[in-house]
């Protein structure tokens, strides 16, 4: 007997409705049978725990605190400063050997090839080694503390990895009086934060500490400061989304401090250079856009009782998150593969898994959570425009609230989704979404791609234990 098809089974047309596995919705679409798909997946964790933290008034409560304070939040860019002058970790370190470093604590032991080689870069750059094998030795043998650069109310991209000498740039929340720092973004190709450390590497480090980072400095002071929780709203409004796409928060930053970067420039020459340098490098804003995100998240730290997310980062080896409520703690779980488009002569097998503190423009609602603003972007990480409204409109599930700063014109001016809550992250059993770049597995190479990740549920699941755990003890 043949097996039926489900026109014999049933006499007229009918729909179905798939919920869960994509497999059987596909199986009947291949026999033209109409299918409606609808996303579900069992809850992440305890399903009572989850029903009782949901329940629960008081972390609601909680809730609203933290992202209320993120949303004040008044990020301004005032300067640019070496690293030792800020960090207390390079005034206390024995020797001065000290670097931060991206993501979750790790040692040298685990770190992946991109780290090691900007620490490697590091080393030579600030002058403790001459040369590779010295610089591995030093960190082989415990001669070097590393941090986190989120201990310091800083962050980095990718490896992340600042050392003393570096130029900061300090950003100030003028609301709640937090200061957050990240390094100057050295642009594109063999750069530090891909883990390269040739000579024209080290040479372009040494110029943005004695040229570039005292030009802004300079021009910071001479203007005020410049307003980035204004710049990057008018940069989403251009089709950026303040992670991957920073062309127009580039192009604006610039527009607005050239004239001072004229008017305090020691010489002409040297203004050009700046100018010249920054023009060229469309993710120059990266980095003041990722020192912002960071003042925002840290106004909604240390919340009690809050299931907000306020850090997500990545050393290349292990993602962790931070939650408002549960004070400095990683949750931690491994860094995720990538998925994306990746450029000519490289694939997956050259890619080193997830890295940088760069998720915390996600944390904050931008990033991934404003792609639906941002269509062109695909064409870095891969998908289709409408991929980027999915992206967005997913993400709204996950938060507490939206950001009416940061509104998205393809949304009507819906603000982008803010407040990242672990209670629906396992309700739905659903990650959040972060668009990243991909960097070669091996040092020294630098970045072979972009696309979309999501981090590992683990990360969530156990912080929603330990908040369960908090709540027990109150």
């Amino acid at each position: 007997m043949s097996p039926s098809t489900p026109e014999q089974l049933s006499p007229s047309p009918f729909t179905v409705i798939n919920v869960g596995a994509e497999l059987f919705a596909e199986a009947l679409r291949t026999q033209g049978v109409t299918v409606t798909s609808v996303a579900w997946r069992p809850p992440a964790g305890d399903p009572a725990l989850l029903a009782r933290l949901l329940a629960d008034p008081a972390i609601d409560r909680a809730n609203e605190i933290a992202v209320g304070r993120m949303l004040a939040a008044e990020p301004v860019l005032v300067d640019v400063q070496p690293a030792r002058t800020l960090i207390p970790l390079f005034r206390e370190a024995a020797g001065g050997y000290a670097l931060l470093h991206a993501g979750p604590p790790i040692s040298w032991e685990r770190m992946c090839g991109p780290m090691r080689g900007a620490i490697i870069g590091a080393c030579l750059y600030e002058g403790w080694a001459s040369n590779e094998e010295e610089a591995t030795r030093l960190a082989e043998t415990g001669s070097i503390t590393f941090a986190p650069c989120h201990h310091y109310h800083a962050v980095g991209p990718m490896a992340g990895i600042v050392s003393p000498s570096m130029p900061l740039l300090i950003v100030e929340d003028r609301v709640h009086g937090n200061r957050t720092f990240a390094p100057l973004n050295e642009g594109l190709g063999k750069v530090l934060r891909y883990g390269a450390y040739a000579p024209e590497v080290i040479e372009r480090l040494r110029w943005m500490q004695e040229v570039l980072g005292p030009a802004l400095s300079r021009a910071l002071r001479h203007v005020g400061g410049l307003d980035l929780r204004s710049l990057l709203a008018q940069a989403l409004q251009m089709g950026d989304e303040g992670h991957n796409r920073n062309k127009a928060a580039t192009s604006l930053f610039l527009r607005q401090l050239a004239p001072a970067l004229v008017e305090t420039g020691t010489s002409s020459a040297e203004t050009a250079s700046v100018l010249r340098f920054i023009a060229s490098n469309d993710h120059f804003h990266l980095n003041p856009s990722m020192a912002a995100a960071k003042a925002m998240t840290l106004a909604g730290s240390n919340v009690p009782n809050s299931s907000v997310v306020v850090t997500m980062a990545r050393n290349g080896v292990d993602f962790g998150i931070r939650v408002s409520g549960l004070g400095e703690r990683w949750f931690v779980g491994p860094a995720q593969s990538i998925q994306g488009l990746y450029f000519a002569g490289f694939g997956p097998e050259d890619a080193n898994p997830d890295i940088g503190d760069s998720a915390i423009t996600e944390t904050a609602g931008l990033g991934a959570f404003a792609m639906a603003g941002a269509p062109a972007i695909v064409q870095f990480i891969g998908g289709t425009p409408a991929d980027a409204l999915r992206y967005t409109r997913e993400m709204y599930a996950l938060t507490v609230t939206t950001n009416p700063q940061f509104s998205l014109p393809p949304l009507n001016f819906q603000g982008t989704p803010t407040g990242i809550d672990i209670r629906q992250v396992c309700r739905l059993n659903l990650p959040p979404v972060i668009n990243t770049g991909i960097a070669h597995r091996l040092p020294g190479i630098g970045q072979v791609g972009a696309g979309i990740v999501h981090p590992p549920m683990e990360c969530f699941t156990s912080a929603l234990q330990a908040l369960a755990d908090s709540r027990q003890t109150t």
